[in-house]
This record gives structure tokens, C-alpha cells and sequence, in this order.
């Protein structure tokens, strides 16, 4: 997977980082019972998946490769078959 750079982008890790937090706060609010924690801390869980999509989008996230020709749906459906 390290080839194809799978994640390994600014794009990726942002998202990541800010879902981990909100994953963090929300399991700490489910110790401690309170609900509007637990619901924020599920919030920037989105957030984040927002914010990676967002950067994605705007050409921080996987480039396509200069590696590698697209293949046409015949080739994958001949590769997926055999």
C-alpha cells in the first residue's frame, strides 16, 4: 500500500487527527455521563470527516499516478474475471 500512498496525505492525516480528537472526548464524556459532551465529541468525528473531504477536494489528498495508465472498464472487467 506505501506505492499507491494510501493516506498518506495532509488531507488524510487532518482528517484523522481531528476524528481521534473527537473520538477521545466523546469516549471520556461516556465515562463521565454527560450527554452534550458525548454529542459534541461525535460532532467533530464528523468534522473531521468533513474537513479531510474539504482538503481532499482542494489538492491535498491523493494525486493520481504518473506511474500508472487509467485502465478502461474492458481491462478491469478482464482482470476482475481471470
Amino acid at each position: 500500500m506505501a506505492a499507491a500512498a494510501h493516506g498518506h496525505t495532509p488531507a488524510a492525516w487532518t482528517g484523522v487527527v481531528i476524528s481521534f480528537v473527537g473520538f477521545c472526548v466523546a469516549g471520556v464524556a461516556m465515562i463521565m455521563p454527560n450527554v452534550v459532551l458525548v454529542i459534541a465529541g461525535l460532532a467533530v468525528v464528523l468534522i473531521g470527516g468533513v474537513v479531510g473531504k474539504a482538503m481532499s477536494m482542494a489538492g491535498m489528498g491523493k494525486q493520481p499516478s504518473k506511474n500508472f495508465a487509467p485502465i478502461g472498464a474492458e481491462e478491469r472487467s478482464a482482470v476482475t474475471a481471470g
